[in-house]
């Protein structure tokens, strides 16, 4: 399989991809837990069918020391006991700006004050824009039709 498009290759979307990393690198570089920022993006990638990108993050958080159980519990994190409370407000923050279409009021003032009161301003900031770039990353891969399988930790760095 093959994707439709060779999205680094090509100029336009190479250039966006690069910005997009550069800002990324902000949210890497910033006070939000990494372990944190793995389980956000390999949320975000779940829902949205995102196979390049559940690969990816997965692949990297246990290359970053997570463990396969809590990988593994993800996608049913409120079942789950392996999360803390402040990952728990993370996810769930995280569920509903992924899914904001598919809720009227978008984001509901309960998920924002549970994470508030685990994260301060510059780690809120990190995290709503960690929701949002990774979603866009699902999309663009999800578009092409980006294969899943090979990722290689640390290849894009």
């Amino acid at each position: 399989m093959d994707a439709r498009l060779n999205l680094l290759a090509n100029k336009a979307s190479g250039d966006f991809l690069r910005r997009v990393n550069g800002a990324g690198r902000t949210i890497t570089d910033s006070s939000l837990p990494a372990v944190t920022q793995e389980l956000v993006k390999l949320r975000a990638s779940q829902i949205n069918g995102c196979g390049f990108c559940t690969d990816m993050h997965s692949k990297e958080a246990l290359a970053a020391g997570e463990t396969q159980t809590r990988l593994n519990l993800v996608a049913a994190w409120r079942e789950a006991t392996v999360f803390t409370d402040a990952e728990r407000a993370a996810l769930e923050l995280t569920e509903q700006g992924t899914r904001i279409a598919d809720a009227a009021g978008g984001v509901t003032d309960e998920a924002w004050s549970d994470a508030a009161k685990h994260y301060d301003e510059d780690q809120l900031a990190a995290l709503v824009s960690l929701i949002a770039i990774i979603n866009a990353y699902n999309r663009l891969n999800v578009i092409v039709r980006q294969p899943a399988g090979s990722y290689e930790p640390g290849m894009f760095d």
